[in-house]
């Protein structure tokens, strides 16, 4: 199973790709996308680490703590992970979640994801994780939206 900082460096490789600036915000919630559509459409987890409900939306805190201090500028490939471990059908699915997500601003990613059940039930309570299975359940959800 890859692991988040896999799935992250795939994100930067395509916003580089895409010129389109990756700060820590944004990636925090594309992860969470990108996890919760995994279980949706995969049906298991993208990448094993939590993620929890913080007041600016979903994050994962490991990912969090190493890229603290990039604050709002751009992040670059970080070396801290590596797109090989991830699958072409784990590739697919994030190359889909960004075509949806990536062109949106942090902010934007920011307000929809405090909009949407799983950090609903999860937020300013002890245990803040974001449960896979509220992302199991939800998820399916948005892609009947888009249906």
């Amino acid at each position: 199973m890859a692991k988040a900082f896999d799935v992250a460096e795939y994100l930067l490789s395509k916003a580089d790709a895409t010129e389109n600036d990756m700060t820590h915000m944004k990636l925090q919630k594309l992860l969470y996308y990108c996890q919760g559509f995994s279980l949706a459409l995969l049906g298991h987890p993208l990448f094993p680490e939590a993620i929890e409900a913080w007041i600016h939306g979903p994050v994962v805190p490991v990912v969090y703590q190493a890229f603290k201090h990039c604050g709002k500028t751009p992040i670059e490939s970080s070396g801290l992970g590596s797109v090989d471990a991830l699958t072409s059908e784990e590739k697919g699915l994030i190359d889909d979640v960004y075509s949806v997500y990536g062109g949106y601003s942090a902010a934007k990613l920011r307000n929809l994801t405090h909009s949407e059940t799983p950090w609903l039930g999860a937020e300013g309570k002890a245990d803040n994780t974001i449960t896979t299975e509220s992302m199991r359940t939800f998820f399916p959800t948005l892609l009947e939206e888009t249906a």
